[in-house]
């Protein structure tokens, strides 16, 4: 689903593409560019009845972790991340091994922490780039990258009978994909100690935006979540998109020969912008298929949840419960009640022209800038309120 937005024009009849290119559009609403200064106007979280968060996962499951990782091509993470994490949750009906990559938070009380979720068939290594220049512009800020499952190293599988693990599970409903990211982060502050989450700022890209906006919607988070992000998805263009998905999919390479293969198609098909961000990320999409590398996420076996991902996305967006940022590569496609918002100043929108599909990957620095002055303009620990009348008068001041 992320490679598709960017790829949409090409999927198209060129008769038709050249006919909408030459059509006027509609003049934008008011809004910032990326190097202007943005601006905006709740407690964990879905539990289970047996879940464990662990660095390392069970005997049976750390079989299997195994097995995984040996068909896929080894992750830089390290160069990005402090630690890679292992959170396992065990229910009546599944087992699962969530696989998250963290650099907490220097201040857990003050924050900020940025939890980010990637697009379908992407990766928390999505994200790498983005944690790596917010460590640079703001020491003491943490970064959470989830991965979702039968993403990334993530395992989730249905449980049988006796508890044990039998085959994998396939539920890519939005619900589904929302209650895993509430799991996976209530897993975290127990692994990490903290009573209760730090300041958060909740960055999704594509799919991970969906998901960020039913959190936020819902307001599991409490006042916890300080704000939350979207990242080159709206209802309306996603919905379009979905009529050309499979065409899509069916498009690019099944499999290559060697992972520099893929990175190299990743950059020449300008999927991705940044050769470095291919470099980090690419190789955490692919898994061994004999003597080649295929694509780790089947993406045709989502398909019967694909609508459900972003339908009513735009009114579940503008009713989110925290300060709202939606950072676009272009507006051709805000739906109408999207612009409204807008115009009635309900949301910061902020178009990044240069940058692809893939906003957090082509242009890192720019995003993580664009995010860290995003938390700090709605942080409300930071904000000072005057003196209470009574207290002035208790003090013998005049009022």
């Amino acid at each position: 689903m992320s490679d598709l937005l960017k790829a949409l024009p090409k999927i198209k009849n060129p008769t038709q593409q050249q006919a909408a290119t030459s059509q006027t559009r509609p003049s934008a609403m008011p809004l910032t560019t990326a190097n202007e200064d943005a601006g905006s106007s709740s407690d964990s979280s879905v539990s289970t009845s047996d879940s464990v968060n662990t660095l390392r996962p069970s005997s049976t499951t750390t079989s299997e972790l195994k097995d995984q990782s040996q068909q896929q091509p080894p992750s830089p993470w390290s160069e990005y991340f402090a630690s890679e994490l292992w959170l396992e949750s065990k229910t009546e009906s599944e087992n699962a091994l969530f696989h998250v990559y963290l650099t907490p938070p220097a201040d857990a009380a003050k924050g900020p922490l940025f939890i980010c979720h990637h697009g379908a068939g992407a990766s928390g290594m999505s994200f790498a780039l983005f944690a790596a220049a917010v460590r640079r512009a703001m020491p003491g800020a943490g970064v959470c990258s989830l991965e979702a499952r039968d993403h990334g190293s993530s395992v989730v599988t249905s449980a049988g009978s006796d508890g044990s693990s039998a085959e994998e599970a396939v539920d890519f409903s939005i619900e589904t994909l929302v209650r895993d990211a509430l799991t996976m982060i209530r897993l975290l502050c127990e692994k990490m100690g903290w009573a209760k989450l730090p300041p958060s700022v909740f960055v999704g890209h594509s799919l991970g935006g969906a998901v960020a906006t039913h959190v936020a919607a819902g307001g599991s988070l409490g006042a916890q979540l300080v704000g939350f992000a979207v990242l080159d998805i709206v209802e309306g263009s996603a919905m379009e998109a979905l009529l050309h998905m499979k065409t899509y999919l069916a498009s690019r390479p099944s499999s290559f020969a060697t992972v520099e293969a893929a990175i190299e198609w990743h950059t020449r098909s300008r999927t991705l912008r940044n050769a470095h961000s291919a470099r980090a990320s690419v190789p955490s999409l692919l898994v061994r298929c004999g003597d080649r590398w295929g694509w780790k996420t089947d993406l045709l076996r989502t398909q019967s949840y694909w609508e459900g991902w972003f339908s009513g996305m735009s009114g579940r967006f503008l009713r989110g419960r925290a300060a709202k940022d939606l950072l676009l590569a272009g507006t051709d496609r805000l739906d109408k009640e999207l612009m409204v918002g807008q115009m009635q100043g309900k949301f910061q929108l902020t178009v990044i022209p240069e940058a692809g599909h893939f906003i957090q990957e082509d242009v890192p620095e720019k995003t993580a800038h664009l995010m860290i002055e995003f938390f700090k303009r709605n942080d409300r620990s930071a904000m000072v309120l005057p003196p209470k009348v009574s207290d002035l008068i208790a003090q013998g001041k005049k009022v």
